[in-house]
């Protein structure tokens, strides 16, 4: 089975989950998605104050080599078992998922671009852009409304790890983008273009 891998990347809040959705709406039960999110390392045995310490937006916080690996095992048309993440808890779940291979795989998180084997796995890779300001307000929301956090923990987190890490990393990364998205994840017309290039792959 030919098999297209797709990255998209973005700073948080860019709107780079509403991409990855308005990309699946069209290819429907021929693509997977696999978040980076997905893959942050366990932080079991850690007290709640101190997982509210740590830097979520380091390359370190995530289990990369493991994404890796279930990419590789998904296009060599094996399934694998993925973690899942609390954000709430602030740990991996106890149950991990199956998930079966398909045509498309879907990449999606902030830092998918800065890890050079895993950006060589993706045949598309997508930058999404949007104001850092318009970033900071969506990130802001869905902490405080899907996550339960407090707005001064959202702000000091973004002080403090979040633009830093954007800076550092995320930014970095759009070097190694094919396709930059404007406007977010929203922008009609770039979705319409690269709809159309995955099809002609597809073929």
């Amino acid at each position: 089975m030919k098999t297209i891998v797709i990255g998209i990347a973005g700073g948080s809040g860019s709107g780079k989950t509403t991409l990855a959705n308005n990309i699946k709406k069209e290819f429907k039960n021929e693509i997977l998605v696999l978040s980076h999110d997905f893959y942050y390392k366990s932080n079991r045995g850690l007290s709640m104050e101190e997982k509210n310490k740590l830097n979520y937006d380091h390359p370190n916080a995530f289990d990369t080599d493991m994404l890796i690996q279930h990419v590789k095992s998904l296009k060599k048309g094996e399934c694998i078992e993925r973690p899942e993440y609390s954000f709430i808890k602030h740990d991996r779940e106890e149950y991990k998922i199956k998930v079966e291979p398909k045509k498309l795989i879907m990449i999606e998180g902030i830092l998918i671009f800065e890890n050079k084997e895993l950006a060589d796995l993706m045949d598309i890779k997508i930058f999404v852009e949007t104001d850092s300001d318009i970033r900071f307000i969506r990130r802001l929301l869905r902490d405080v409304q899907e996550r339960g956090r407090t707005v001064d923990s959202v702000i000091n987190q973004y002080c403090n790890t979040v633009k830093p890490m954007y800076e550092q990393f995320v930014e970095y990364s759009k070097k190694n983008a094919d396709i930059i998205v404007p406007k977010g994840g929203n922008n009609m017309v770039a979705l319409s273009m690269i709809v159309e290039y995955i099809k002609k792959q597809l073929i």
